[in-house]
């Protein structure tokens, strides 16, 4: 059978730095190169970056893509490269488009292309679009309508974009009716908690219906609310896995494939669902046989508290370096939240990059300050103490606040304080509010919800707590010093807002609560479920009222990694001024 050496590139891209992914692009391609690959690969949108949300509306950014497309294959062949064929995705607009109600005007493509002796061999677009969770590729894109197949080295290698994969029908099925040797697959699939099961066994099911050797290459790094894993996969006919790669790592997947010969005469016609093969023959002849010197290999799998570690530290260290940002601050209480931010922080972007500022007023506890000042000396970051009584004083003289109007007041000033300092000294602020919080509305307006970015806004408390602890484990593992004191992963979360205040005093116990908002925020049920489910009708009745009455708080919160399949931002979008009300 022929052989092929492919080289699936998981790479990072910036949305809209075409001259910055286009290095990058070619960077790994020469690497490939030197590597003896007879076929690159890049994901999708990796020219562009992904999500380019409404940028796909914008001719002139369209334009600029379709003109960095063709740079790049100039440029690949100048530097040698142009005999290696090269699969790269980009935004495109369909030629044949006109104007039509329900579809994006001038008719942009989600779209990739193959790259061979200095030009555009073949183009062509994502077939399924997604429409559910983080995607709106019905208002963005229109759909292609071919099954793509490239001849390379005597070897038809049937090509699909991410969803193409996900959705039933399609290019799988038309991949086995023109009989394929090879389907490949290129993705920018979000990160979420658990998906890196349920993506291999999509795999391995499609390599089944397409009948050949499946590879799915997926993008790595963040772009805004969104975390890309990589976990690049490639399963032969039968669904085993011949390659896994990293996740949250930029590498080359390089691995030597036997194929099946391509058929004399390339396939055409229309297939399944209406696709229209579009064969490009590159070319025809098997490679002389060779020895295989690289079979793949199975990257070791992170447990599910690391994986979510890891996906909040590239999503935070994507966030502040892709924006041009050198440092954070935060607001250091000496309790989790703002802890396990701080750590977050420090592994993204280095403890001398991170600044912690204690700002204690007349109820912050002793423990507190000497709990973040311990923080900052397990960890090395910047830290100073900037007392708000005085401040808290002149507001009360001037008002004579009480109650919870005196409470967030004390918050509000911590907030000002941070963004004093990030206009002065030009660090971006990190808010630490985490998930069952921000459900609950329990973070101050201008207070403690001023910031940048939220790195753990999607996270709920139990996990913070869990996430904290596996940080300490990991460190003491490696004979460091834990990060995290021991102090603030056990005495009773508190905002320290009034005397012995403790966070349930108001709120049921994390455990519970963070359980009742799994099924009302993640997973969209109702009261009557909920309490079906096993939990107190009248305890479910309050936990509701407090998360419908909290988003437009939350509308105001900065954007942050997301984990979950259900995030509060681009996944769950309820209206502000809402009647509706789950509870009686």
């Amino acid at each position: 059978m022929p052989q092929l050496r492919l080289a699936l590139n998981q790479i990072d891209s910036r949305v809209g730095d075409l001259a910055g992914n286009a290095d990058t692009i070619v960077h790994w391609t020469r690497h490939s190169a030197e590597q003896g690959a007879h076929l690159v690969a890049f994901p999708e949108m990796a020219l562009t970056g992904y999500p380019v949300e409404d940028l796909a509306l914008r001719s002139s950014f369209v334009e600029a893509s379709r003109a960095a497309l063709r740079a790049l294959a100039a440029r690949l062949a100048a530097e040698g490269l142009g005999e290696l064929p090269v699969v790269v995705g980009y935004l495109d607009r369909s030629e044949q488009g006109s104007a039509r109600f329900g579809q994006p005007a001038g008719a942009p493509r989600n779209a990739a292309a193959v790259l061979h002796r200095g030009r555009v061999a073949l183009t062509f677009a994502k077939h399924h679009l997604p429409n559910y969770g983080v995607f709106d590729e019905f208002r963005y894109f229109v759909p292609g309508e071919t099954l793509p197949v490239v001849r390379v080295h005597g070897v038809d290698v049937a090509l699909a974009i991410c969803e193409d994969l996900w959705q039933d029908g399609g290019r799988v099925p038309a991949t086995r009716s023109a009989g394929a040797g090879l389907l490949l697959s290129i993705n920018a699939s979000p990160y979420e908690r658990e998906k890196d099961d349920t993506r291999l066994e999509l795999v391995r099911k499609r390599a089944r219906e397409a009948g050949c050797t499946t590879a799915y290459l997926a993008m790595t790094g963040g772009q805004d609310e969104l975390v890309f894993d990589g976990d690049t996969i490639v399963v032969d006919r039968d669904g085993e896995v011949v390659a896994r790669a990293p996740q949250f790592e930029q590498g080359c997947v390089l691995i030597d494939l036997e194929l099946p010969a391509a058929a004399p005469e390339a396939p055409s016609g229309v297939v399944d669902d209406g696709l229209r093969i579009d064969h490009v023959t590159l070319s025809a002849e098997p490679l002389p046989a060779y020895e295989p010197e690289t079979p793949g290999g199975l990257a070791p799998r992170l447990d599910d508290v690391e994986e979510v570690y890891k996906a909040l530290v590239e999503g935070l260290r994507a966030y502040v370096v892709k924006n041009g940002f050198r440092s954070v601050v935060i607001g250091l209480s000496g309790g989790i939240d703002s802890a396990l931010v701080a750590a977050l922080a420090c592994d993204a972007i280095s403890a001398e990059n991170v600044h912690g500022v204690a700002m204690p007023s007349r109820y912050s506890s002793d423990h507190s300050l000497g709990d973040a000042e311990e923080l900052a000396r397990r960890t090395g970051l910047n830290f100073r103490t900037v007392p708000i009584g005085p401040m808290f004083d002149a507001y009360m003289g001037a008002l004579g606040l009480t109650g919870l109007a005196e409470e967030n007041l004390q918050s509000r000033l911590r907030g000002t304080m941070l963004m004093a300092l990030s206009n002065q000294e030009g660090h971006i602020v990190l808010a630490p509010g985490n998930k069952s919080e921000l459900a609950c509305g329990y973070s101050t307006l201008y207070g403690d919800s001023v910031g940048a970015y939220g790195p753990i806004k999607d996270v709920y408390k139990t996990l913070v707590f869990r996430l904290a602890r596996w940080r300490n484990q990991a460190a003491a593992e490696r004979g460091e010093t834990p990060p995290i004191p021991e102090n603030s992963l056990t005495k009773p979360p508190s905002a320290e807002l009034r005397p012995g205040q403790v966070d349930t005093d108001s709120l049921p116990d994390y455990d519970v609560l963070d359980r009742i908002l799994e099924l009302y925020v993640d997973r969209d049920q109702g009261r009557d479920a909920i309490v079906a489910a096993g939990f107190d009708a009248e305890l479910v009745t309050r936990i509701l009222r407090l998360v419908d009455t909290a988003e437009y708080k939350r509308r105001q919160y900065p954007p942050g990694t997301k984990i979950s399949a259900k995030g509060f931002g681009k996944d769950r979008r309820l209206p502000i001024t809402n009647a509706w009300r789950e509870s009686v």
